[in-house]
């Protein structure tokens, strides 16, 4: 049995190993004569890797196409499924944070990509602004596009690496989306000095069930060398990365 995830438009199918190319072609066509939204067919040759959390996959049936109009809590994103990373399993996650923004908070996300997170933030809340930082180009090109087709005004895209656009920036924000990737870096020394006394951050970190302790001592570290005292109000899985290996989210809050 094959594995798929459903993306918009797209199915997104990982075959064993052994399968041969008459089997998945005939898996595809049944798909795509059971699946009326579902258009196109690809394979998931490999993970996500690289910086930029890219994949490759191989087109199998339907239209020949690897972009997707996906929609969730009442928005829609277009995106390339193998240029840009996008995990519509998070999709209660940003609405959970969204439900959390107070009228008129200014929001910044980190490592936006195609503005998920900030343009549920800002259609289901009331902030005044949502600032969306990205790297890659392709992903801000798109971020650009969705935040036309949702009708928002009050998103920013900025393209660019977080150091270089953050590094040394006058402006303060209310609460930051840390939506980082698997990365060593933590990027909390970029995080501190732009939040606002009494402001929250949301960090993402990937860490084994056993070793949580571990996520909470490094965020402390890094709010220590930031001479920054905080307040851990929540710790939670928001999603299963591998065996027993989690995305855990700390909600932290500033206290000076």
């Amino acid at each position: 049995m094959a594995n798929y995830d459903i993306v918009g438009n797209i199915a997104i199918v990982k075959f064993k190993r052994e399968e041969r190319a008459a089997t998945k072609k005939k898996f595809s066509l049944e798909f795509l004569e059971k699946t009326k939204n579902v258009t196109t067919i690809l394979e998931k040759s490999n993970k996500f890797s690289g910086r930029l959390r890219t994949q490759s996959t191989k087109y199998l049936a339907g239209d020949k196409t690897k972009e997707v109009l996906y929609k969730e809590n009442g928005c829609v994103f277009r995106f390339n499924v193998d240029t840009c990373y996008f995990s519509p399993r998070l999709a209660a996650e940003r609405r959970e944070i969204a439900e959390t923004v107070k009228r008129g908070e200014k929001v910044l996300v980190m490592f936006g990509g195609v503005a998920p997170f900030a343009i549920v933030i800002a259609k289901l809340s009331k902030a005044a602004s949502v600032v969306s930082v990205e790297l890659g180009r392709d992903c801000s090109k798109y971020a650009l596009e969705n935040v036309k087709k949702n009708k928002l005004i009050n998103v920013e895209i900025v393209q660019g690496d977080v150091r270089k656009k953050l590094k040394g920036s006058k402006e303060r924000f209310d609460r930051i989306v840390m939506a980082r990737p698997n990365l060593k870096d933590s990027f909390l020394d970029v995080a501190f000095p732009i939040i606002k006394q009494g402001g929250i951050i949301h960090y993402y970190g990937f860490y084994p069930e056993i070793e949580k302790d571990k996520l909470l001592e490094m965020v402390k570290e890094e709010a220590s060398k930031a001479k920054k005292k905080i307040k851990i109000l929540n710790v939670k899985k928001a999603g299963e990365i591998g065996k027993k290996k989690y995305r855990f989210r700390v909600d932290l809050k500033i206290l000076n």
